[in-house]
């Protein structure tokens, strides 16, 4: 342990001095393995960003995780989530205007986001981009490279789950620690994500101390809502499933339990399938899915919009699926607002 600690302290000098991008560079990140809703997070942003300054061209570079892939790629809306992973194809299916690329080197990623050009290039590397036709991007917002050593963002935001004070965790293995908490001085922004609605100011002067912030290091609450299920397949989709009040519930996320707790309040969840987060689904896990479907003909089939997208790279599903799929919206927003309208200013200012 004393190692890793050891380890993780020489990262973090090293990202410190780690040179920027060419243009303004919005970092999403954590310091914990999954959970603290990085994507709603990237989503309410670029809305921020559309509104605050609509003449800037934005792009959204990730790595991709557990995409088939390799190297720079741009996503496009007809991508599938095994070529760019699941949450950049459902950002850009969202955000379509918005360029979406995905690159585990991020120093070439946003090189080639601010430079285009250089894909018409004829390097080997280059050849399987998608569409080497988009604008230069004025902004680039970068999905978890707050531990990406090379870069050095111009702004870097890190989000905390509420139910997960990071001080009071362990680091990986024993934990969901993924760096040492400490950094989260290195922050130009603190959000504390999934926030109750009713906070006062006594919650957050003791989540500064929990914190341990630096002075006027600013902090944040945001809140998770959803919105009312939506078909995934809505040319197929049976109307008659958009009143049903039993519904079976299955997803691939890291914590499922604030959206259970969401759906109780208006379905009964008669049965719940669990995968691994960022799960890429088999014809047996649909097939599964399938039986739990005929279990209760008269319930409808919900899942999250991140495994939407994975379910679409299914071939073959069953149409019973097919017609009473629905994905639950998520999206994040602040509880207070005077937090928004501090945080867009600072948003403003890059």
């Amino acid at each position: 342990m004393l190692i890793q600690r050891l380890i993780l302290s020489l990262h973090a000098r090293t990202w410190r001095k780690a040179p920027g991008a060419e243009v303004p560079a919005v970092c999403i990140g954590n310091i914990t393995v999954g959970g603290t809703g990085k994507t709603p997070h990237t989503e309410m942003i670029l809305r921020l960003l559309k509104e605050l300054r609509p003449e800037l061209r934005l792009a959204v570079l990730s790595r991709g995780y557990k995409r088939k892939s390799r190297g720079f790629q741009q996503v496009t809306c007809g991508s599938t989530a095994s070529f760019s992973g699941d949450e950049p194809l459902q950002i850009k299916r969202k955000f379509p205007e918005v360029t979406v690329a995905v690159d585990k080197n991020r120093v070439e990623g946003c090189d080639l986001l601010v430079h285009p050009e250089k894909l018409l290039s004829g390097e080997k590397r280059y050849r399987r981009v998608a569409d080497k036709e988009f604008p230069a991007s004025d902004m680039i917002i970068l999905d978890d490279a707050f531990q990406y050593r090379k870069l050095h963002a111009s702004c870097n935001i890190v989000l905390v789950n509420w139910k997960r004070p990071i001080f009071s965790d362990s680091l990986l293995p024993f934990g969901r620690l993924r760096d040492l908490p400490s950094r989260i001085k290195d922050a130009d922004m603190v959000v504390v994500t999934k926030s109750p609605h009713d906070l006062d100011e006594g919650d957050r002067e003791q989540w500064r101390k929990i914190l341990r912030l630096r002075d006027g290091q600013p902090l944040y609450f945001t809140t998770t809502d959803y919105d009312s299920p939506v078909p995934v397949f809505p040319e197929e989709a049976d109307s008659r499933y958009n009143y049903s009040k039993t519904v079976i519930l299955f997803s691939g996320i890291a914590d499922d339990s604030q959206l259970k707790a969401y759906l109780s309040d208006t379905y009964k969840i008669v049965e719940t399938i669990n995968f691994p987060d960022h799960h890429a689904y088999s014809k047996a896990d649909m097939a599964r899915v399938a039986g739990a479907v005929h279990r209760h003909p008269t319930a409808a089939l919900l899942t999250t919009e991140k495994d939407a997208v994975r379910v679409l790279d299914c071939k073959k599903l069953d149409d019973s699926i097919r017609r009473r799929l629905f994905a639950v919206p998520v999206r994040a927003s602040f509880v207070e607002e005077a937090d928004l309208a501090d945080f867009s200013s600072r948003l403003a200012k890059l």
